[in-house]
């Protein structure tokens, strides 16, 4: 019996050996961390190209002239003479006004250079300056109208005659105006769409240079009517002034912008953008003055050689011109990302 239950158990454990031979072998597999992000391909430096079209929204101009000119009447016959001083406002009023018919409008092109950072996965900041020529112009004419009267002595008899000079005038002024270059600096703030699409605003400082030139043309006609015994009897004299002149004037200018855009990362290290941006650098004043040198004129109360007109000094019309300089740019360009800070791409190890 004692070795019949030997048999029995070893016969158990042979079984139990040969079933767990038959059970798979299990080894625990080493640690594998998560594989490291993407590096932020938009964190670098960057330089590249741009040209668009600028749109002007404002470019009106508005001048203001006011002048003087003396009025000499000389009658030999009489030993009359009658010597005024006359604000010349009709010629003033004919050279004022305010010209809008024409925005400033032209081609711009040149090149920008600037810094992102990446922000986590969705946010891309930075800064940005670009610089450009530019083919912005435009032109603009206002006509205007005036007229005056002025009461001048009559200086042999001071207690008989005295005259009225009136003063009827037309007159144009056009002014040509543009900017020659533009410069901004911008800030920049971004969303990544996708990874590779960005959206951004942007906004700063605008800079740039300037120019306006003015040209008046006014034609003044005046007439010396006597006044005698409470009433107007006659025209003693009658002539015309004709202004020419203007003015030119460049400077430099510094204002503001807003704007924004989108910008693709189409291959590493290249992306183009497209973007709008609203400037303005505010406006510039130049000063101009037109001369005239009254011929003779004509006389219908002489006995002797009679003069009427021209007095010792031209007859000047002396103003200002302020033109607005604003407008929209909507342009496209070019990047090349060089990604010389951004962080390299980290690899595991084992």
């Amino acid at each position: 019996m004692k070795k019949f239950a030997l048999s029995v158990a070893a016969l158990a454990l042979s079984a139990a050996g040969a079933f767990a031979a038959d059970l798979p072998s299990r080894k625990a597999e080493p640690y594998l961390p998560p594989p490291p992000p993407p590096p932020p391909m938009w964190t670098g430096f960057y330089a590249g190209l741009n040209a668009g079209y600028g749109f002007g929204t404002n470019s009106n101009t508005q001048s203001i002239a006011s002048g003087y000119h003396g009025y000499n009447y000389w009658n030999e016959g009489f030993d009359e003479a009658y010597v005024g001083g006359v604000s010349t406002l009709g010629a003033g009023l004919a050279l004022s006004g305010v010209g809008n018919n024409s925005n400033q409008n032209g081609f711009i092109g040149g090149g920008q250079v600037g810094y992102n950072y990446q922000w986590g996965p969705s946010f891309v900041i930075g800064i940005e300056a670009d610089i450009q020529g530019t083919g912005i112009r435009g032109n603009s004419r206002t006509v205007g109208l005036g007229a005056d009267s002025t009461w001048l002595g009559y200086d042999y008899e001071p207690n008989n005659n005295y005259h009225l000079l009136n003063s009827t005038a037309s007159g144009t002024t056009s002014v040509h105006a543009g900017v020659d270059w533009m410069g901004t600096v911008r800030g920049r703030l971004g969303y990544l769409f996708t990874p590779t699409m960005l959206v951004y605003a942007t906004g700063g400082l605008t800079y740039g240079g300037v120019y306006a030139n003015v040209n008046n043309y006014a034609v003044a006609t005046s007439n010396a009517d006597d006044y005698d015994g409470g009433e107007f009897d006659r025209t003693d004299a009658s002539w015309n002034h004709t202004f020419v002149g203007g003015g030119a004037k460049s400077s430099t200018l510094v204002g503001w912008n807003v704007g924004g855009g989108l910008e693709w990362m189409f291959m590493p290290n290249w992306s183009l953008k497209a973007e709008a941006i609203y400037w303005n650098m505010g406006n510039m004043t130049l000063p101009t003055v037109s001369y005239a040198v009254s011929p003779e004129g004509n006389s219908n109360n002489c006995d002797g050689p009679c003069i009427a007109g021209p007095s010792a000094s031209p007859a000047t019309a002396i103003g200002a011109t302020r033109v607005n300089y604003q407008g929209v740019i909507a342009r496209a360009g070019v990047n090349y990302h060089f990604n010389w800070f951004a962080p390299a791409p980290v690899v595991a190890k084992y």
